[in-house]
């Protein structure tokens, strides 16, 4: 299976996609009918569009990043992905995450205008594979179970979508980006479970 990159604006790219989802619920099938061929990091790249706004909607992050997840061992493996068909099927209401998507295409076509084609050796070879394998863990990130906290979802899905950006445009300044996204992630989560674990010793003391 090939990934090819795209010339395209990725902002462009996601629109035709959004404007094509009808109806008061969307499914995660929906949302690949209406990419089609584009390809496997459109569709994560998608998948991080609710998150880019430090608002939660209720149960958006699973579905999402269990896909993102399994995606992203898809395009290390390099071959066709397989998705239960509970999270392919799974009803999510239009109402909500519509405004949450197109908010996020909006962040996209800022940094649209930022990304070229440099340094592509870090989207090709041992890199391809090393970086499905940040966005797999960045797609844990992204499902930790830290919603109801600013930002504990829009940092992995910065990442993940300077990940994509990267490797669909072959530009090796974005996929560093995403890596240190991820980073900055983990530090975060680490903070916030360092901070859980002490409050918690206070109480019992």
């Amino acid at each position: 299976m090939h990934f090819s990159d795209t010339s395209a604006p990725l902002s462009e790219t996601l629109s035709r996609a959004i404007d094509g989802i009808h109806g008061e619920t969307v499914t995660l099938r929906n949302l690949m009918t209406a990419i089609g061929e584009q390809g496997l990091l459109v569709l994560c790249a998608i998948a991080t569009l609710p998150f880019l706004i430090p608002v939660s909607i209720p149960g958006v992050s699973t579905v999402f990043g269990a896909a993102i997840v399994l995606l992203a061992v898809a395009i290390t493996m390099n071959r066709l992905p397989w998705l239960p068909q509970r999270i392919l099927d799974r009803p999510l209401e239009t109402a909500k995450l519509l405004p949450a998507l197109r908010k996020g295409v909006n962040f996209v076509s800022r940094l649209d205008a930022w990304v070229l084609p440099r340094m592509p050796m870090l989207s090709a070879g041992a890199f391809a594979r090393f970086n499905g394998l940040v966005l797999i863990f960045a797609g844990l990130l992204l499902m930790a179970p830290f919603g109801l906290i600013p930002f504990s979802n829009t940092a992995p899905a910065v990442a993940i979508l300077f990940l994509t950006m990267g490797m669909l445009q072959r530009d090796g300044l974005f996929i560093l980006l995403g890596y240190l996204a991820t980073i900055l992630t983990v530090i975060y989560f680490s903070t916030l479970l360092y901070a859980a674990w002490r409050a918690g010793g206070a109480l019992l003391s």
